[in-house]
């Protein structure tokens, strides 16, 4: 029934804000379109640390970026010149394709104070025929995600099709992403139509062919296996998965089917050809200086570090 278990493991993507980092993993670098997917929080510091928080202006290429808040706001700032606060039940969906630069500033001290911040950031590569398109941004706002209820179960469709919704979230390719919340008792089984598809445990503790998985497990089902999910206990899980799109290469915060690509990507950013935010450019997160080459090259990958 279940492929893989996936732990998240302990990730920084700036000085003092560490991360449960899901995706990539060495034994499942994708599960659908989806290449990367970090939960953090609930973060708690006090006022003068705010700033520490802030990840700087930095690039992607090759993938849409998804951002969806439990809690607490992010301000989002990028080389469109937009500027976006992101709130709980919004998402905001920045494609890259050819090359974007943006920044994350939490510029909230009450909602970090009180240790309301709760976020999850996943990346969807982009297939082929995508990955030069030109950036773009949106914001969509809650009354446009639609959500379902029934005994025991609430859940709110992000992006793509499933469970007979759809909203309009623009995607690139064949793809399901949920946020749902199960009460004790509550049984709940997977979208139907897709290859590939995970259950992310983001809160509390459910149970699928009698066995018991909690917080901060990804679970990796079996394709054409239909299981069924049991909340023990209040829970609250992201659903996602899709079509695969076939390899992909990885390395820092740039994807891309194409070897070659990845390197074009961090010359461009060490010459300052992708553009930082016309409203954010004092600072920026330089290119690592590693060696590694990307994932799925043969050599050793380097996670990505910044917040998507």
């Amino acid at each position: 029934m279940l492929d893989l278990v996936i732990d998240a493991r302990q990730a920084a993507i700036s000085p003092g804000f560490n991360v449960r980092r899901i995706l990539p993993y060495r034994l499942r670098r994708m599960l659908g379109p989806f290449i990367f997917m970090d939960h953090a929080g609930p973060v708690q510091v006090a006022p003068e640390q705010v700033h520490d928080l802030d990840v700087l202006p930095h690039p992607h290429i090759g993938l849409s970026t998804v951002s969806y808040l439990f809690g607490g706001q992010v301000t989002h700032r990028d080389s469109l010149g937009v500027e976006q606060i992101i709130r709980p039940g919004e998402v905001n969906w920045m494609t890259a394709g050819r090359g974007i630069a943006h920044s994350e500033r939490f510029e909230d001290p009450a909602t970090l104070a009180g240790g309301q911040l709760e976020m999850i950031q996943t990346w969807v590569a982009l297939p082929e025929a995508a990955e030069e398109s030109a950036p773009s941004f949106v914001n969509y706002q809650p009354h446009e995600l639609p959500v379902f209820t029934d005994t025991g179960v609430w859940m709110r469709l992000i992006a793509g099709d499933a469970y007979g919704l759809g909203n309009a979230v623009r995607t690139h390719s064949p793809l399901f992403y949920l946020h749902v919340l199960l009460q004790p008792g509550a049984r709940f089984g997977l979208p139907r139509g897709y290859p590939e598809r995970g259950a992310y445990v983001a809160k509390g503790l459910v149970e699928v062919g009698g066995h018991r998985y909690g917080p901060g497990q990804l679970l990796v089902f079996t394709p054409s296996i239909d299981p069924v999910i049991v909340a023990l206990e209040a829970s609250t899980l992201m659903l996602l998965g899709g079509e695969p799109l076939g390899e992909r290469f990885i390395w820092w915060n740039f994807v891309s089917s194409r070897k070659e690509r990845i390197e074009q990507a961090k010359a461009d950013w060490q010459a300052g050809r992708i553009e930082l935010p016309p409203n954010d450019n004092a600072e920026f997160v330089p290119l690592p200086q590693d060696r590694s080459r990307p994932a799925g090259s043969g050599g050793p990958a380097p996670a990505p570090q910044a917040l998507s």
